[in-house]
């Protein structure tokens, strides 16, 4: 007789997502996690997961399809979830090629590959800053000629800000791309937009926003990553024009890109210039740097379970129901600290409601009903911050968690 157990896959190289894991389970759909070998001994919520299945960094998407199948001989998945934007291909690639339900490589890129997401946004009408493909020399000669600099060199695939380089004029332009050699293509050139960044993220179910929440960073994190300072975040006034703008705007990005189900987290950038609102990104993750905390103390609303929540319903037949959510505000205070577990205790007021323990930062969380007591509190902190904990360090190439 077959095995009528339902599972889901769950691939992630980073240590990440225990709620989904959870959620997974207590609705009945036993989780099984492929990981790496250095995190064997990460805190993943074994007791409820049938299986932790390890592998080597760096597979080629051959050796890991004959990883996965070769799982799959004995145990049959029914779902596969990337946890990680950096394994957000490889279970495209794995749904491919066991014909499953869920995102593919093409509409994968709209959420993965920059240049892939910034031609869909603008050919669905959305405002995009000028860019081009690092391809055809004669189009960067006649895109740096029509648009002022400086620009920036970004990477098509990276995540946050990382590895994004400023260029100021043409000649710096062609010594970079000389360095980068063949990988150049794996970059596009964008017109830097000195502006105000915001983050919306948001639950799709069945091709519809169904929840969203906006905040607004304090420095850009490009800013931040490349020349350090305090990480902050805040929710924006429910009542402003900026939050039913990007409230909109957001409503019909993920299903112009192609996304059924799932999370967002999607960037804009207000432009000092004229005031519009363009797209930067969007990712079909749960944003990191603690965002998935900030959402939760701001709305009740715990990304990583609604996530779950989706797939197990959609694998069940069943329609999702969003859970009812609070509408207070949320703000969120982070930085690397000088020291490698910093003593946040001195920070009293009764807003804060959660504590970041993470290796050698410092991050508080606050929650009020009120918008500008949340904006009074980041404020201060940011600054108090600054000067009690700050650390610098140069940016790293990729991701450490």
């Amino acid at each position: 007789m077959s095995d009528t157990t339902q599972r889901i896959l769950c691939i992630s190289t980073y240590e990440k997502g225990q709620d989904l894991l959870r959620q997974c389970a207590e609705m009945g759909v036993r989780p099984t996690l492929l990981t790496v070998e250095k995190l064997r001994d990460a805190d993943w919520p074994r007791d409820i997961l049938e299986d932790v299945a390890l592998m080597p960094e760096n597979l080629t998407t051959e050796q890991l399809l004959n990883t996965v199948s070769y799982m799959a001989r004995g145990r049959r998945f029914d779902r596969v979830v990337a946890l990680d934007e950096f394994d957000q291909e490889t279970a495209a690639a794995v749904r491919e090629h066991w014909c499953m339900r869920g995102m593919g490589l093409t509409t994968t890129a709209f959420y993965r590959d920059k240049l892939a997401m910034r031609t869909g946004a603008r050919a669905a009408g959305f405002l995009v800053p000028d860019f081009a493909r690092v391809l055809n020399y004669d189009e960067l000669r006649d895109y740096m000629a029509a648009v002022p600099a400086p620009w920036l060199l970004k990477p098509r695939t990276s995540a946050s800000a990382l590895g994004i380089r400023k260029i100021h004029h043409p000649e710096q332009l062609w010594r970079t791309l000389d360095e980068l050699g063949d990988t150049q293509t794996h970059f596009l050139m964008e017109r830097f937009v000195p502006g105000d960044i915001y983050h919306v993220d948001s639950v799709v179910s069945r091709g519809e926003v169904v929840f969203s929440v906006v905040h607004k960073y304090g420095k850009p994190p490009m800013q931040v990553m490349h020349e350090g300072g305090v990480f902050t975040t805040r929710t924006l006034d429910r009542g402003s024009h900026e939050w039913s703008a990007l409230t909109e705007l957001n409503a019909a990005l993920a299903p112009a890109l192609g996304m059924s189900r799932g999370v967002t987290h999607a960037e804009y950038i207000r432009a000092h210039q004229d005031g519009k609102f363009y797209f930067l990104e969007i990712a079909a993750r749960v944003g990191g740097a603690f965002i998935a905390d900030l959402v939760e103390a701001a709305t009740g609303i715990n990304l990583w379970r609604e996530w779950a929540r989706i797939e197990v319903s959609d694998l069940l037949g069943e329609s999702y129901q969003l859970p009812p959510t609070r509408t207070d505000y949320a703000g969120s205070v982070l930085c690397l600290a000088q020291t490698a577990e910093p003593d946040t205790s001195a920070f009293t007021a009764p807003e804060i409601v959660f504590r970041m323990k993470k290796h050698h930062h410092a991050g508080l969380i606050v929650r009020s009903p009120q918008p500008e007591r949340v904006r009074e509190l980041v404020d201060d902190y940011g600054q108090q911050f600054a000067n009690l904990y700050l650390a610098s360090m140069p940016a790293p190439d990729k991701p450490t968690a």
